[in-house]
């Protein structure tokens, strides 16, 4: 399988740099069928006895800046190795050795090691105090492709509203259209809402860079899926509900944890699943998510549930009728294309 059978041309006025005014305000379009809908239309599409798989992780504020001597620098968290060292993105890594400290105004990290994945820095600070300080300093880290400085408004929007476990360097974009009422509506439904937990790592932002997909090294991401939740998902297959994931993040927790029988099981720790065409899934029936990038991963993850043939003309619709893409922008609901 090759990188370019996932290309796509997307015109950049296209690309959602800003939220909507309010979670709902987005389009939906439901794949196979290229039905235009609005986000408000989907607790409608959702029958008595389904389940609802929501991604809890929440956004850190990972992007900080500071100084090593005269030179400033920006680094970008993206991968937790203990308490209180991580794995960083720096800009002007050149200008950085092994042992300088950078200071960040309210803490400094030494510089432990500098690889192919980033700088590793030891801060002097850990855990909840950690947290708390980039809480107060750091900057929410959007996408590159938005071309632009978070502001404060990002701190609420680029966050679900039931994000509630501290990890992620980005966001589970398909939960951000969410409001505590269309999940009010959702359960009147009598569908079940469960959560996991993802914390999307940078590599979500990384390009492919082998043409031959079978030479892509995938990133790994933390997850858990606790025993609660997953007796609850097997429970709603054995009586013929659905298994819908929110996000190309809870599908790829409930994937990982799923056996080959289809039985859901209790998971903690790294996955790195790479999900392209051809792959079977066992968990769930049907997904939520934004429309992805060109080449990426995820764009081969939703080829993958609904079909390559099937996601390239409901792209070429969604370019049509100017549905905004990426983070921020509008989602799309597929049906798990079935094979013969």
């Amino acid at each position: 399988m090759k990188l370019s059978d996932f290309n796509f041309d997307l015109p950049e006025e296209l690309i959602a740099k800003y939220p909507p005014e309010n979670r709902t305000d987005s389009r939906m379009l439901v794949v196979p069928k290229n039905l235009d809908k609005k986000f408000t239309d989907f607790p409608d599409l959702l029958n008595a006895g389904d389940v609802l798989v929501l991604n809890n992780t929440k956004v850190i504020p990972a992007r900080i800046y500071g100084v090593r001597g005269e030179a400033k620098i920006e680094a970008t968290l993206h991968k937790k190795i203990d308490e209180r060292t991580w794995l960083a993105f720096v800009k002007n890594s050149k200008r950085l050795k092994i042992n300088d400290t950078i200071d960040f105004s309210k803490m400094t990290a030494k510089v432990l090691e500098k690889t192919d994945a980033g700088t590793l820095l030891k801060f002097n600070k850990s855990g909840e105090n950690l947290l708390a300080i980039l809480d107060k300093i750091g900057h929410m880290p959007l996408p590159p492709y938005m071309k632009r400085n978070d502001d404060s408004a990002d701190k609420l929007r680029y966050q679900t509203v039931f994000a509630e476990r501290n990890g992620s360097v980005a966001a589970p974009t398909a939960g951000l259209h969410f409001t505590d009422e269309i999940l009010k509506k959702i359960k009147a439904k009598n569908v079940k809402i469960v959560f996991v937990t993802l914390h999307v790592g940078a590599g979500t932002f990384l390009p492919v860079k082998t043409e031959n997909l079978d030479e892509h090294i995938m990133h790994s991401e933390w997850g858990e899926i606790d025993k609660k939740t997953a007796d609850i998902l097997n429970k709603t297959r054995e009586s013929g509900g659905r298994i819908i994931a929110v996000g190309t993040t809870a599908t790829r927790i409930l994937e990982t944890a799923t056996n080959n029988k289809k039985i859901v099981e209790s998971f903690c720790g790294e996955t790195d699943i790479f999900i392209t065409p051809g792959y079977k899934f066992k968990a769930i029936d049907v997904m939520l998510t934004n429309f992805h990038l060109p080449k990426s991963t995820l764009f081969m993850l939703v080829s993958a549930l609904a079909g390559t043939s099937e996601m390239k003309s409901a792209y070429a619709h969604a370019i049509e009728k100017k549905y905004r893409f990426y983070s921020y922008g509008d989602c799309c609901l597929l049906e798990k294309k079935e094979r013969k």
